[in-house]
């Protein structure tokens, strides 16, 4: 039996991931079926994590070094991009921060709700049992930089949405009998207003980490992004009068180039990542020609002649309405020539 291979498995968001040691391709489909929790019964695809390449051969399984990270896909799932999957998760991150922050407004809604449901909200004003006497409050208590604040709430409940995160951390931070008594309010009662109160400061928390996390992520966007502006333009320059780079040599036997058939071969919905014309060539060829070139079946190579028909039809009605918008201007601008010219003659 061959030896265990150590090798990396994850589900296609990436944020599960399993180190497994496995001999074969079908042995690591089945761990990696046991660990994404995936019924194994279901057809499940095995991909190279950084690329997309599709590994289905066991002899290239063998050949890739240990420690390679694949992604198991199954149902209708697909491969993307590290990059596209981390910006889908901080927009969904940013979509989360703000529906915090309303919940956030509602929060304090039901502090006040919950304020004033007290006996119809007025009558704990009115008790002369929990009123407290001057002389009868410790000093320590009186200099506490709550009790201004709890006296103010006391007062006015709404004036808890325009106080700051310092003096709502305060009030949380309080003693709770001690926040009661000020307040005329039970122990319990206390209790449940601190804990929304820590709520409330929670989602401020989480609104505000999410929004400079999103910010960090932009800027390096940004930064890439002008890196790969920087790094194209000197090759575009020197473009003229060099040998083909790898990937351009045109293989003998198929008339494809190798980097056309590593598309072909490797690529999730290669029909979108190939030119115009290697479409018409792919097209042209037909399926018993693509047949020997792939190796494939009949009905995944129908599968994929199909496909880039289809984008090789859009792409060529994209054409013609750009050529026809263009003889349209054309024909526009020989009209008002002529136009011109007749007015100028007849002057």
């Amino acid at each position: 039996m061959t030896d265990g291979r150590p090798c990396k498995v994850c589900n296609f968001t990436r944020q599960k991931s399993y180190g497994v040691v496995v001999p074969s391709l079908d042995e690591l489909k089945k761990k990696g079926c046991e660990f994404l929790g995936v019924n194994q019964t279901d057809p499940v695809s095995v991909v190279l994590e950084g690329d997309g390449t599709i590994v289905e051969d066991q002899a290239y399984f063998l050949c890739l070094p240990f420690n390679t990270k694949f992604m198991l896909l199954h149902d209708k799932e697909t491969w993307v991009p590290a990059r596209k999957s981390k910006q889908k998760h901080l927009s969904q991150a940013w979509m989360d921060s703000c529906y915090s922050a309303k919940k956030c407004a509602f929060l304090c809604f039901v502090v006040l709700f919950t304020l004033t449901a007290v006996d119809g909200g007025t009558a704990w004003m009115a008790r002369e049992s929990v009123l407290l006497e001057a002389d009868a409050v410790d000093s320590s208590i009186l200099a506490a930089p709550w009790w201004n604040l709890a006296l103010q709430l006391k007062q006015d409940l709404a004036s808890i949405i325009l106080m700051s995160e310092g003096d709502l951390q305060s009030l949380v931070d309080a003693p709770c009998s001690e926040l009661a008594s000020a307040l005329g309010f039970q122990e319990k009662k206390t209790v449940e207003l601190q804990e929304t109160l820590q709520r409330v400061l929670d989602r401020r928390e989480e609104e505000r980490q999410s929004k400079e996390l999103l910010q960090l992520y932009l800027k390096a966007v940004e930064k890439e992004d002008r890196q790969q502006e920087d790094a194209s333009t000197p090759s575009q320059q020197g473009a003229g009068g060099v040998d083909l780079p790898d990937g351009m040599e045109v293989d003998s036997a198929s008339g494809f180039t190798s980097r056309t058939l590593m598309v072909l071969k490797g690529k999730t919905s290669p029909e979108t990542r190939l030119s115009t014309e290697d479409l018409q060539v792919v097209v042209s060829r037909g399926l018993e020609a693509m047949q020997q070139v792939l190796g494939w079946d009949i009905a995944r190579t129908t599968t994929l002649l199909q496909a880039c028909e289809a984008e090789l039809s859009t792409r060529l009605k994209q054409i013609r309405a750009m050529q026809s918008i263009s003889s349209t201007q054309q024909d526009g601008s020989r009209q008002e020539e002529s136009a011109a010219m007749a007015t100028h003659g007849s002057s």
